[in-house]
């Protein structure tokens, strides 16, 4: 279609041309010729500096002798040229043809000759004829290769997908897909019916349907798919959910409709569907005029994905991230039959990707990938793949021959934190952010179960004037309430800091009270940690370590959740005064450590133990299980 539209154009503008071309060859002086008043072109005569008129009717086109600068009909600015044209006015001017004759100019009078009708329609009619009949041509050429009227204008209907055919394109296996493991195995079956559909049609079997890959952002569902399509050697057609709706009620069911057509004609092969949810939400919630479009594209869906047998060896892969709020006719059996949970890889996964990522990159002899995927925790697969492009760069920039471990650290804190600022502090703000980081890192030496400290900086980065980045000895999933206490103690180290030390707030811990709040809260109405509300349900599901939402929610009375409230005060409350007991008590190790911080700007874990000369904190699993986190008196 845009190569129609670019002939469209072409048309038109040779339709302009050739009436430009027309109206030059119908002016007997040809181009450059300038409206002048009827008194101007007189006081040119009576000047004896025009050579000669043509006259037809009330107009008159001339040439003067030498080109003068007059003012134009029609124009802000005088314009200089020879050629002219006039108009004779309504009332009689006696003695004009004496007058031309006694300055010597040539009359050179025009018959005026009958129009010929045909000329006429051709002339006038003719440009917005060949216009029309171009647009009911395109109109059913579209209708023709798009079917329907919503594919009728420029093929709107027709599918937007694109097709990835691995004799032209660059294929992907499973060989280029890791950290999923499970994923993997559970689509291998798949495959193997792509490979061999005989095998399981003989016996009366019939593949899945289709398939819900259901996941976090960046876990690889879209490169699991084009891998199951990769390994079993089909066309692999692929297009977004948003992709099928338009603002013309029908486009969106119209491209489902081609979709599963191309499939079929090529079949065996995959439809992939990427955010789904966009036009797979539970129906009934969006309703413009009696029926939006979404849901007719939803149910174009469902009825194709009814309309084909297994044996026809067309399998529908889709993707979402938000699977609780698809419509249940979508997920019924005979539909998507199955629904593989892609989770973000732990450390032995994240190893593999980065294997995978560093297949072209020359690593240094001191690169451990061991090492860097411990360092990542949370980390998807996509974040992965960038980190070590974002290691590639550093050390390309630095003219380096292979990419050094220190590449692959100060790339995952660009990634994490954001690039350093370079910004002017005063001695009293870099002294106060000191403080404030050498508080986090304090209180993560000294609480049982707190998160190693990884490195600590003073140097700006992101939003942040400074860090403290902690990361888990192991991947957690499950989180015992001495972690969380912990967690929360050490995020209100920075604000107990400042108070300790100069007694004053300032607004750098926003950032803190609102992830020790959330993880407070989630302790009170998620997990069942407060004794006064029991074990009950009372908040919306969400991981504020994943940062994984769901919607839905119970409803509690205000009552509950004034409780609510005062029970997340307390936390918070009871967790800043030990963080500033601790704080007190390890005052020399503090001011070391500032000391340091002031000196090096940026310390790791080994620099940090050798300043303060305390151990890292015990793990949970080395103290008694009745043991209460550590007081003044407790702590040495």
């Amino acid at each position: 279609m845009p190569g129609q539209r670019r002939r469209m154009w072409w048309f038109f503008l040779a339709l302009l041309l050739t009436n430009y071309l027309i109206m030059r060859v119908l002016s007997p002086l040809g181009d450059d010729v300038m409206t002048i008043p009827y008194t101007e072109f007189k006081q040119q005569v009576a000047n004896s500096n025009v050579r000669s008129i043509y006259s037809q009717g009330r107009q008159i086109e001339g040439q003067f002798l030498r080109p003068v600068t007059v003012p134009s009909i029609g124009s802000t600015a005088p314009v200089t040229g020879t050629n002219f044209t006039t108009l004779l006015p309504d009332f009689v001017d006696p003695g004009f043809e004496s007058f031309l004759i006694e300055h010597d100019v040539e009359i050179r009078a025009v018959p005026i000759q009958e129009a010929n009708p045909w000329l006429t329609m051709l002339f006038g009619f003719g440009p917005a004829l060949l216009i029309i009949g171009f647009y009911v041509w395109l109109y059913r050429r579209a209708a023709r290769h798009s079917g329907g009227m919503g594919g009728a204008l420029f093929g709107m209907g027709k599918s937007r997908a694109r097709r990835y055919d691995h004799s032209t394109a660059e294929r992907v296996t499973f060989d280029d897909v890791a950290g999923i493991d499970e994923a993997e195995n559970e689509l291998v079956e798949i495959v193997d019916f792509l490979r061999n559909p005989s095998k399981y049609t003989r016996l009366g079997g019939t593949a899945p349907k289709g398939v819900l890959l259901v996941g976090a952002p960046g876990t690889g569902k879209t490169l699991l798919a084009k891998a199951v399509a990769g390994e079993a050697d089909v066309p692999f057609f692929s297009m977004s959910g948003s992709e099928f709706v338009e603002m013309i009620v029908g486009v969106g069911a119209a491209r489902v409709r081609d979709l599963f057509k191309q499939a079929r004609e090529h079949a065996p092969s995959i439809i992939f569907i990427d955010e789904i949810d966009s036009i797979g939400r539970a129906r009934g919630q969006v309703v413009l005029g009696g029926a939006s479009e979404q849901e007719q594209t939803l149910n174009q869906i469902l009825t194709e994905m009814d309309g084909f047998s297994g044996k026809e060896s067309v399998i529908v892969l889709a993707a979402t991230n938000q699977p609780d709020i698809l419509d249940k006719a979508l997920l019924r059996a005979g539909r998507f039959d199955r629904r593989i949970v892609l989770n973000l890889p732990d450390k032995v996964g994240r190893e593999a990707i980065l294997q995978v990522h560093t297949r072209k990159v020359p690593l240094a002899e001191d690169v451990d990938l061991m090492e860097v995927a411990a360092a990542t925790p949370g980390l998807s697969g996509a974040e992965l793949k960038t980190l070590v492009n974002e290691a590639a760069l550093l050390a390309a920039r630095r003219n380096q021959e292979s990419v050094q471990y220190s590449n692959f650290m100060e790339a995952l804190e660009k990634l994490m934190l954001g690039p350093e600022r370079s910004i002017l502090l005063s001695e009293a703000d870099r002294e106060r952010i000191a403080y404030h980081e050498s508080g986090h890192a304090i209180l993560a030496l000294l609480v049982p179960g707190a998160d190693p400290v990884h490195r600590v900086s003073i140097v700006p980065r992101g939003q942040a004037l400074g860090v403290t980045y902690q990361r888990p000895a192991t991947d957690r999933y499950n989180y015992p309430e001495a972690y969380l206490r912990a967690r929360i103690i050490g995020m209100l180290g920075g604000r107990a800091a400042e108070e300790v030390v100069y007694g004053t707030r300032t607004t750098g811990a926003e950032n803190d009270i609102e992830q020790a709040s959330q993880i407070a809260r989630s302790m009170v109405t998620r997990w069942g940690m407060s004794d006064k509300l029991g074990m009950v349900q009372l908040g919306a599901r969400h991981n504020p370590f994943l940062g994984v939402s769901q919607a839905g929610g119970p409803t509690i009375s205000e009552h509950t959740a004034a409780q609510i409230d005062a029970e997340v005060q307390r936390i918070i409350q009871e967790s800043h005064e030990q963080a500033k007991q601790l704080l007190r008590k390890h005052r020399k190790q503090l001011d070391a450590l500032v000391a340091a911080l002031l000196e090096r700007e940026t310390l790791g874990e080994q620099e940090i133990l050798q300043v303060t000369g305390l151990p890292p904190a015990p793990s949970l699993k080395d103290i008694p299980v009745e043991a209460k986190l550590p007081d003044t008196d407790a702590q040495g």
